[in-house]
């Protein structure tokens, strides 16, 4: 069993996946310019980013779904950096929705496009925007005692 100091580790599989599918949420969002559909990934962006990807909707379909037909785990990453990478999604789509809500229509879809892009990236290459911003942000500010 794991200890509880030792950082929480998540199947690689899971994040990439669950980017596929906020790419695919994103990019419906878009092209019909509603903020309703940002609002409701960027509440999915929260819960990875407060509760943890253990709980992330995407997350949980995955370990019910996807994981059991893909076989057991090979790799596994720290969840931390992933975990960071869903509140710079939430940063964009809360801009996202906002400006498509408060009718700053190019606002919205600007926000949207950026948080696709990252996702899209993710999904298809595996390179997490967010998850480098995480580790550029660790070297800066030195880990507190």
């Amino acid at each position: 069993s794991m200890s509880s100091a030792a950082p929480r580790e998540v199947d690689v599989r899971g994040p990439r996946f669950a980017a596929g599918v906020t790419a695919v949420v994103l990019a419906v969002a878009l092209l019909l310019g509603s903020g309703g559909l940002v609002a409701v990934q960027a509440l999915v962006f929260a819960v990875g980013a407060f509760a943890g990807l253990r709980y992330a909707p995407y997350g949980v379909l995955f370990r019910l779904l996807v994981a059991p037909r893909l076989g057991p785990v090979r790799e596994r990453e720290p969840e931390a950096p992933p975990r960071f990478a869903q509140v710079v999604g939430l940063l964009f789509a809360v801009v996202g929705a906002a400006g498509y809500v408060l009718g700053a229509l190019a606002l919205g879809a600007v926000a949207t496009g950026l948080a696709l892009v990252a996702a899209l990236l993710n999904a298809v290459t595996g390179f997490c925007l967010g998850c480098e911003l995480y580790l550029i942000a660790r070297r800066a500010v030195p880990a507190r005692a």
